[in-house]
């Protein structure tokens, strides 16, 4: 009997930098990428989070994935973008949207999941906590970051409350 050769899953990632390195995470996890410009910072918020947009009447957070990943402050150029992402926490299953401040995002790649290494234990400034993997491109190497790990629900809990009450009326982009 012969064995049934099955297709190579792949999936699309949206590749970004941030403090030098290439990151992607899953484009199914992406809902648009914005301008950066008019962050609104809250009082009393935790240092990752860099303030608040509105995004069509929502507030939506913005963390500064560089303070997460405990890099320096992301300082803003004229391509630093906001990804704004779904995000279901991996510890509740709860659904939120967050805008994940980047340096410059760089273009969507298809990878096979053959083309998926686990995630270093050696060599990366990040924890491995927030790594899904590592992928082996054409140019070398990208970190593929495991979006659902980067907030806990103690951390969002603790934010929204704050950001909704600096808000002035506009809803939370909270929305699932």
């Amino acid at each position: 009997m012969k064995a049934v050769n099955q297709p190579e899953e792949s999936q699309q990632y949206l590749t970004f930098f941030l403090a030098g390195e290439e990151y992607a995470i899953e484009v199914l996890r992406v809902r648009e990428i914005i301008e950066y410009g008019n962050v609104t910072r809250v009082p009393s918020m935790p240092t990752c989070i860099r303030g608040v947009v509105n995004l069509r009447g929502s507030v939506l957070p913005v963390v500064d994935i560089s303070v997460k990943f405990g890099f320096p402050p992301t300082e803003p150029t004229r391509q630093t973008c906001i990804v704004v992402v779904e995000v279901e926490l991996e510890d509740d299953g709860k659904q939120t949207v967050l805008g994940v401040l980047t340096d410059a995002v760089n273009q969507v790649i298809e990878l096979s999941d053959f083309r998926i290494q686990p995630p270093p234990t050696f060599g990366t400034r990040v924890r491995l906590q927030f790594l899904r993997g590592l992928a082996e491109v054409d140019s070398g190497f990208i970190l593929l970051l495991d979006i659902r790990r980067l907030m806990t629900s103690e951390e969002l809990l603790a934010v929204y409350p704050a950001l909704v009450e600096s808000a002035e009326g506009l809803a939370p982009a909270q929305t699932f």
